[in-house]
């Protein structure tokens, strides 16, 4: 018996003090909690929020950015400036080529004209050389340090003999590329300091469209504004004059290459959009190519001022009307400068006897639509001597009639139109007190 309530002691040695303790336990959690305790709680609320709608967030860019590298539903690509490039590199072993469902030739096919493009023919310099590739210049390099080297179908430069193989059986694998991971050495070359001899070595005329996508989102990433200007001149641009050249169209893969490559706006303009019309030959149909990235990506308003300003100075090409008409549309605020350059680039066709084709009137309306309250009153002048000597029975009354209804450069609205609308405005009611209508009466029953 003894023996039995000790055990029992032992098991629960202060029973009362045990209930106390929980019953103290179950009072606190009935209470309410206090004031510093609510503040603590809410803010934890909100901070709880904000991750969640950050984690949302970012969860929905990461969907994006794969929806835009497949191209799914037609998905507008948006130019983001890409200055991580280690991320660039982990997408890069990612890529699964583009959808096959979707169509290669974009929507600028219904923009190309045949009689446009036999009219614009008639601005084309016939006598300008072929574009210059990386070939080309490498080989002239390599010819000028070696003067004793026998002429050769394509010289070799001068590297180490490991590095000529590997390179040279990389271009081999680049040539046949549609997706899945690319070699790591190749992701080397814009570290190289002689990373165009290196490339050379890969024959970059022969890859295929998708080693071309995934090189240029390389370089894009990797390499400072003049390289990749080099990148998109020396490669880049001969490779899509080339395809457009051989099957009328540009393939899809290449479309979406020139998207990537407009991530370094200035080199794009430099390397690519300067170049092509610069060279006098630009048809119709790479115009209308080239213009559909413009017209679809978002370009800086600075970048889209400097090309507009190089593009008026340039020799006329018939096609260089249709790519200024689509930086116009952009509808930019652009500096007085490049306003200027821009009348003085139309007023240059006040003698030209030449029959302009429309889209040059066009461009001139879309000019004088957007920026018409910008112009002086001495262009405007010269606007209108040079509208009677190229004219247009459509655009041209439009063009004067724009002209003719905008204020000037630096002007506000007339004093007295402003004048007599306060005048209305504050005019006050004068009422006659004794002139009262009659108001009918219902007469009683």
């Amino acid at each position: 018996m003894g023996n039995k309530r000790r055990r029992e002691r032992n098991v629960n040695p202060q029973p009362f003090l045990a209930t106390e303790e929980s019953m103290a336990v179950s009072r606190n959690r009935s209470r309410p909690p206090k004031r510093h305790q609510e503040h603590e709680q809410m803010i934890l609320n909100k901070l709880s929020d904000k991750i969640l709608k950050e984690a949302f967030k970012q969860q929905k860019e990461i969907v994006d950015e794969q929806n835009d590298e497949l191209n799914v539903d037609g998905i507008r690509f948006y130019a983001v400036q890409v200055s991580a490039s280690r991320d660039n590199s982990e997408n890069i072993d990612d890529f699964a080529g583009f959808s096959e469902t979707r169509s290669q030739f974009d929507d600028y096919e219904d923009q190309i004209n045949e009689e446009d493009e036999k009219l614009l023919e008639a601005f084309l310099s016939k006598d300008v050389g072929p574009q210059p590739t990386l070939g080309d210049v490498i080989a002239a390099r390599i010819k000028e340090q070696d003067i004793n080297m026998s002429s050769e179908a394509r010289p070799t430069p001068k590297l180490d003999s490991s590095v000529i193989e590997h390179y040279k059986a990389m271009g081999k694998l680049l040539s046949t590329y549609t997706s899945g991971k690319l070699p790591k050495g190749f992701k080397h070359i814009p570290a190289m300091s002689c990373w165009e001899e290196v490339l050379y070595l890969t024959e970059p005329e022969k890859w295929s469209p998708a080693a071309v996508y995934q090189a240029t989102r390389i370089f894009a990433s990797n390499m400072n504004s003049k390289r990749a200007e080099r990148f998109y001149k020396l490669v880049l641009l001969p490779r899509v004059r080339e395809d457009i050249r051989k099957h009328k169209r540009l393939h899809f893969e290449l479309f979406q290459t020139l998207k990537k490559a407009l991530y370094k706006p200035a080199a794009f303009n430099k390397g690519i959009l300067f170049p092509l019309f610069k060279s006098g030959n630009c048809n119709l149909r790479e115009a209308v190519i080239v213009g559909s990235v413009v017209q679809k990506m978002s370009i800086p308003r600075d970048h889209s001022s400097v090309a507009l300003l190089r593009l008026a100075e340039m020799d006329y090409c018939g096609t260089t009307s249709y790519i200024i008409k689509l930086f116009i549309d952009k509808k930019h605020a652009l500096p007085h400068r490049v306003l200027d350059a821009l009348v003085t680039h139309f007023m240059r066709f006040l003698d030209d006897s030449r029959v302009m084709p429309v889209i040059w009137h066009q461009t001139l309306l879309a000019f004088v639509q957007r920026y018409r309250h910008d112009l002086r009153k001495e262009d405007k002048d010269n606007l209108n001597q040079l509208m009677q000597k190229q004219r247009h029975y459509l655009v041209t009354p439009e063009i004067l009639r724009e002209l003719n209804l905008s204020r000037n450069r630096g002007e506000k609205d007339h004093d007295n139109m402003l004048m007599s609308s306060v005048s209305v405005i504050n005019k006050t009611v004068e009422e006659d007190r004794f002139d009262i209508p009659e108001v009918p009466m219902e007469e009683d029953d």
